[in-house]
């Protein structure tokens, strides 16, 4: 653009006059008129139905099905949303799958199905409804005994943003953690015994570990619950910043409620819920409700933006 623009607005993108160098011409220089112009894709309002359905099909192979909406978001990377990935691991009785991600650490909840893996050196045994918490930086040989199907979620989208590499053997930010399903149970029903008043946003037990306890995180980016709902509860409208991706654990008669629209659970689906939304959850079903919560929540945290409000105030 020449010189005579009337506002910087009409300058554009510039480029060095005389770069006495590679370096140097490798600048570019923008204002504040065109640099904050960008329109990215929003997080959409979704549900995925099809990825549960083909993982849970008695005749699919061993394999992993991603949850992967990189078009929609305009990422050149796989992601669920922009800085976190969901994926299904099928895994055929005798035989292994390895969770070996370019990720800080895997979220591995179990669907159905037993069997064990090796992580950091220590033998983990699983089984349907436990959660785990594995180190990145190192591969993990997902065997099992009886044909099974498990959740992963990872911030494999955080890092590719920044080309970044996982942690190195031992630097992961987690050790193996098991959380099983029994201890699960007992956790969620001693929080719907004690009860809460409406200030608190819900009932969810938060799953955190040793090294990550002074932030209550899984993860030093990642945040995980388990939200549980009695019939005929639901749960204050609310936003946040952080984008939520969540299993449906259980969830008959079960809906959620965002920026107005209705959106039914489906069993073992996987939904995303956009950042900053007004959001709710609804039990008009016979039984509690119960949905695995993976959040970016760690990271607006530490940057001191989670942003939570009640939107029904």
């Amino acid at each position: 653009m020449p010189d005579s623009a009337r506002s910087i607005a009409e300058l554009g993108r510039r480029m060095p006059a005389a770069p006495a160098s590679p370096a140097e011409a490798r600048a570019r220089y923008f204002n504040t008129a065109n640099a904050f112009d960008m329109k990215l894709p929003p997080v959409p309002d979704a549900v995925f139905t099809e990825e549960p359905a083909r993982a849970l099909d008695p005749a699919a192979p061993t394999g992993f099905v991603a949850c992967d909406i990189s078009a929609e978001l305009a990422c050149a990377f796989p992601a669920t949303s922009p800085l976190v990935l969901a994926r299904y691991a099928r895994i055929r009785a005798g035989e292994a799958l390895s969770a070996d991600f370019n990720a800080t650490g895997v979220l591995a909840y179990v669907i159905r199905g037993r069997g064990s893996v090796e992580s950091a050196g220590e033998a983990l045994n699983w089984a349907a409804g436990d959660l785990m918490l594995l180190p990145g930086g190192e591969a993990h040989p997902l065997a099992a005994e009886e044909d099974a199907v498990l959740w992963l979620v990872t911030n494999e989208p955080q890092l590719a943003f920044d080309h970044a590499r996982a942690p190195g053997p031992g630097m992961a930010p987690t050790d193996p953690v098991h959380y099983p399903a029994a201890e699960i149970a007992e956790q969620v029903d001693l929080l719907m015994r004690t009860g809460r008043g409406e200030e608190i946003p819900g009932s969810a037990l938060i799953f955190s570990a040793e090294r990550q306890e002074a932030t209550r995180n899984a993860l030093p980016t990642l945040t995980c619950a388990m939200n549980a709902l009695e019939p005929g509860q639901s749960q204050r409208p609310h936003r946040h910043n952080s984008v939520a991706v969540s299993l449906i654990v259980r969830g008959e008669g079960c809906y959620s409620v965002v920026d107005g629209r209705r959106k039914d659970w489906a069993p073992w689906a996987t939904t995303i819920t956009p950042p900053v939304s007004s959001h709710s959850h609804h039990n008009e079903g016979p039984a509690r409700a119960l949905f695995l919560i993976v959040q970016d929540g760690g990271i607006f945290y530490h940057a001191r933006a989670m942003g939570f409000e009640f939107t029904d105030a």
